[in-house]
């Protein structure tokens, strides 16, 4: 049973920061590439950022891309978003997902297992 659990949510003021930990069980996690998404109400689902198995390949959506940082800790079955100068359009749901491959990609059927999600709240 693959178990994906989000921590490190929270309510923020604008040009905050914070840490988005994902802590993956029941596969092996070094194979497989990894995402973060985010849902704000009334809206879908959109990918943030995605890396490799190995970490070498990242991606960003343009509205983060110098402000968070994926990163992961294949030791410790762990994928991390640092968020920095966080903006009130950052607030949504975000979650973590795991990748069918080696690779990530954008689109959410390419991952077959979830979080269940942590709340991310910036205040103006």
């Amino acid at each position: 049973q693959v178990q994906l659990v989000e921590s490190g949510g929270g309510l923020v003021q604008a040009g905050g920061s914070l840490r988005l930990s994902c802590a993956a069980s029941g596969r092996t996690f070094r194979n497989y590439g990894m995402g973060w998404f985010r849902q704000a109400p009334g809206k879908a689902r959109n990918c943030v950022a995605t890396i490799n198995w190995s970490g070498a390949n990242t991606y960003y959506t343009d509205s983060v891309k110098g402000r968070f940082t994926i990163s992961r800790d294949n030791a410790n079955n762990t994928v991390y978003l640092q968020m920095n100068s966080l903006k009130p359009e950052d607030t949504a749901v975000y979650y973590c997902a795991i990748s069918r491959r080696l690779t990530a990609t954008t689109m959410t059927y390419e991952y077959d297992y979830w979080g269940q999600g942590t709340q991310v709240t910036v205040s103006s």
